[in-house]
């Protein structure tokens, strides 16, 4: 018996997510050559969120109630403002590749903040050794540029603090989704996510007087119309379909493979740092997320979803 139409067409839609959000770091690195950080994301997902709404509306498609902007806008500032906020800040000072190393030590912190939850899960002797792998693989990755002292290294250490600041935001914004998020509609609903998250990236930029900087070369604004176009639009949607066809635990594979991608164009296109440093470290950071994954019960599952709601890198 031939497989499903729709299942084979999710299985392709899944492999769009993974190759196009691994090369999104790269976009990013090469985006802030010549775009202020404010105006990489704020101008990305202002756009890609009113083209989205536009095409659902077209279709006959409704948008989510004002009833809902409230908890749209919160998780916008959450999981678009400082998780990918966050990313693309810290892209100006942290090779493209080692961030997508850190960013996807998320469910760590999805962990983390699920423990001290009133109605959380608990860690278990699982859970903590996955954690304690992973945040290992991490030191291991980060530390020869973290002490290499100077204005360098400074600045490599606050990359890494927006690094963790975008993980903890994207865990709390998972964390309010699970409990708070009722849309039907989940196209609709990111359309306004990435709306609501792009004009506050923009309020921002305008505040830091980032405009009196904006310039564009061809990279640059490749790179920014791919962001919108490929990482925003097409990888989200075929996320959102990978996600109604297949299990979760499918889906959130992606998450493995995106560093991998990341630190291969990296280092390729870029001369980023690649040898067997980076290799273990980032194998140790990846095994660490799967000891967590296979957390007992409950627990393993909101892990689960926990790591499929980090996306649109």
């Amino acid at each position: 018996m031939s497989p499903d139409p729709a299942i084979r067409s999710a299985y392709l839609a899944w492999i769009a997510v993974c190759l196009i959000w691994g090369t999104t770091y790269l976009g990013i690195r090469v985006a802030l050559e010549t775009i202020p950080p404010g105006l990489v994301g704020g101008i990305r997902y202002a756009i890609a969120g009113v083209v989205l709404a536009a095409i659902l509306r077209v279709r006959g498609e409704r948008l989510p109630a004002r009833a809902h902007w409230g908890g749209l806008t919160l998780l916008g500032f959450l999981m678009i403002g400082l998780g990918n906020g966050g990313v693309i800040w810290a892209e100006q000072w942290v090779p493209s590749g080692i961030a997508a190393v850190v960013v996807a030590s998320g469910p760590f912190w999805m962990a983390a903040i699920e423990s001290l939850a009133p109605d959380g899960e608990r860690f278990g002797r699982r859970v903590l050794l996955g954690l304690l792998i992973g945040f290992a693989g991490i030191i291991a990755l980060v530390w020869p540029d973290l002490t290499a002292g100077g204005e360098v290294g400074r600045q490599f250490a606050v990359g890494l603090v927006a690094l963790q600041v975008a993980c903890v935001g994207w865990a709390l914004g998972s964390s309010y989704s699970k409990r708070h998020a009722r849309e039907e509609n989940a196209l609709g609903a990111a359309a306004l996510q990435m709306l609501f998250g792009g004009l506050l990236m923009l309020a921002f930029a305008s505040v830091r007087g980032e405009w009196a900087d904006l310039a564009f070369t061809r990279r640059s604004l490749a790179a920014e119309v791919y962001l919108i176009v490929f990482g925003s639009l097409v990888g989200y949607t075929a996320y959102v379909y990978a996600l109604k066809h297949l299990p979760v635990s499918t889906v959130s594979m992606y998450a493995y493979v995106n560093p991998v991608i990341a630190v291969s164009l990296g280092a390729l296109l870029l001369g980023e740092p690649f040898g067997w440093r980076v290799v273990i470290a980032s194998a140790m950071v990846l095994a660490g997320i799967a000891v967590v994954r296979m957390g007992p019960g409950a627990q393993g599952s909101s892990l689960r979803a926990g790591l499929v709601l980090r996306s649109k890198a």
